[in-house]
């Protein structure tokens, strides 16, 4: 029996209109490279790193939605490497003495404990080409990254399988989403994740060598990582195989984890106090003021929506794990008034339509006052629910309204009772036997006579009326 022993240890890009200790812009992906720097962020001699207030606010934010100490004392150190994207050759971080410590997330049941988080600068960032630039091998680098303000949050080993993994960073990308502290965007480097893992063979009490792969770029690849390298430990064990402690990368293409470094030690760092910055004392008044700025989390506004809207719970936490999509279901009940109607609809057809398109909520072009729409042709009769169904995907595709598609193809529901009763009249005329059958107690064979209606109205008939309309003529 195997146990999986899995921590993260994961970078989110703070959302702050500068860098972390110059005045350079912190939105690096707009630049063209080596545009966005300065003296401070390229770690010129004789320059002084100024702390960014903002930075310290949102890791004030940061720490309370994850339910932990915010400290009032913290402090910058010095970690020392050697490596062509560390200008300085130190990293500016929180080594001793974190902003915050002991938070936790929840999954479902599952408590996954925080160990802390805290502050620091990222590097530049390594571009490896090969014959699009020169006939050798040559490594690029972009120092418009550099000086990024992080927040490192480092889990404890609480996770114990590649699923809980992928479950936690969503919800963690949520929460930083909807308290506006980071974009959460992995694929562009806004968070990003190194998982560390080990296996326990539980009958002998053996665990694997832990091994962390390094800065995966997808939720999916952090799931599938893990999963291999779950696979490739568990052998190790079986095959008694000796494994090095290292740092591997993730291979996408491949499916398939491969060695990048010997791990190092944290003693290999030589962290030192920052010598260049003051320690951050925070008071109770600004950690206060930063509390108020937090708006409605995920797990409230479930509750809310479950009580205020009566919807199912279920549905109530699919529509506020994100902050857009419930902003957006909020939106289309005002134009509505029915919060039911609104749920099943966004539930059933619009995230079905989002998954197929690989699609975000605010990308999709079907506006809340279209809810409305669809509201107002069911209960005027005009449509049915079926053909509501049938034209909800163009509806999403083009950006026209229901009632401009409705028009546009002839599909407003047949109303009109003297046609209708017409229409069946016809039916019940060129089916003798199956009236006979019907007058004889063989009721099921109303569906039948609905259907032949519907066959000559392609659909349009009010279903309704037209069952109202057969009973009375076959009854």
């Amino acid at each position: 029996m195997y146990k999986t022993i899995i921590g993260l240890e994961i970078h989110a890009q703070l959302l702050t209109k500068t860098k972390a200790f110059c005045s350079c812009s912190a939105e690096n992906f707009e630049f063209e490279p080596n545009t966005n720097i300065c003296p401070i962020c390229t770690g010129q001699p004789g320059t002084l790193p100024v702390l960014n207030e903002e930075v310290v606010k949102l890791a004030i934010k940061a720490g309370l939605i994850l339910n932990g100490s915010v400290n009032k004392y913290s402090r910058f150190d010095r970690k020392n490497y050697f490596y062509p994207d560390l200008p300085k050759n130190y990293q500016i971080t929180q080594y001793f003495h974190p902003i915050v410590t002991n938070g936790y997330i929840k999954i479902g049941d599952k408590k996954v404990r925080i160990r802390r988080a805290h502050l620091e600068e990222d590097t530049a960032k390594m571009l490896h080409e090969g014959d699009q630039i020169s006939t050798a091998q040559e490594s690029l680098i972009d120092f418009n990254r550099s000086g990024i303000p992080l927040l490192e949050i480092v889990t404890e080993p609480d996770i114990e399988t590649p699923f809980q993994t992928r479950q936690f960073m969503e919800k963690l990308r949520d929460l930083l989403r909807y308290a506006e502290i980071s974009t959460g965007d992995m694929e562009k480097g806004a968070l990003r994740c190194d998982a560390n893992i080990s296996i326990l063979d539980e009958n002998t009490g053996k665990i694997s060598k832990r091994v962390e792969i390094k800065n995966i770029n997808s939720f999916k690849f952090v799931e599938k990582a893990l999963e291999y390298e779950k696979e490739r430990l568990i052998k190790s064990l079986e095959t008694e195989e000796e494994l090095i402690q290292e740092t591997r990368g993730w291979d996408s293409v491949k499916k398939e984890t491969f060695s990048m470094r010997t791990k190092e030690e944290e003693m290999d760092y030589r962290y030192f106090p920052e010598p260049d910055l003051l320690p951050l004392i925070l008071t109770d008044e600004f950690i206060d003021t930063v509390k108020k700025t937090i708006p409605e989390m995920p797990d409230e506004k479930m509750k809310r929506f479950v009580t205020q809207y009566n919807i199912p719970e279920y549905d109530a936490g699919i529509l506020s794990s994100s902050k857009e999509l419930a902003d957006y279901f909020e939106k289309c009940v005002e134009k509505v008034k029915d919060a039911k109607f609104v749920s099943n609809l966004i539930m059933t057809d619009l995230l079905r339509a989002m998954k197929e398109n690989e699609d975000n909520i605010e990308n999709v072009k079907i506006k809340p006052e279209f809810f409305s729409d669809f509201k107002e042709l069911l209960d005027s009769g005009k449509i049915s629910t079926k053909i509501m169904k049938e034209i909800f995907p163009e509806v999403y595709k083009t950006g026209k309204s229901p009632k401009e598609i409705i028009k546009e193809k002839g599909l407003e529901q047949i109303d009109d009772e003297a046609e209708l009763r017409n229409i069946v009249e016809q039916v019940i005329r060129e089916n003798p036997d199956s009236v006979e059958k019907y007058k004889s107690g063989k009721t099921k064979l109303l569906g039948f006579f609905v259907g032949e209606v519907m066959k000559r109205t392609k659909g349009k008939a009010n279903p309704q009326k037209t069952n109202q309309i057969l009973k009375e003529f076959l009854d």
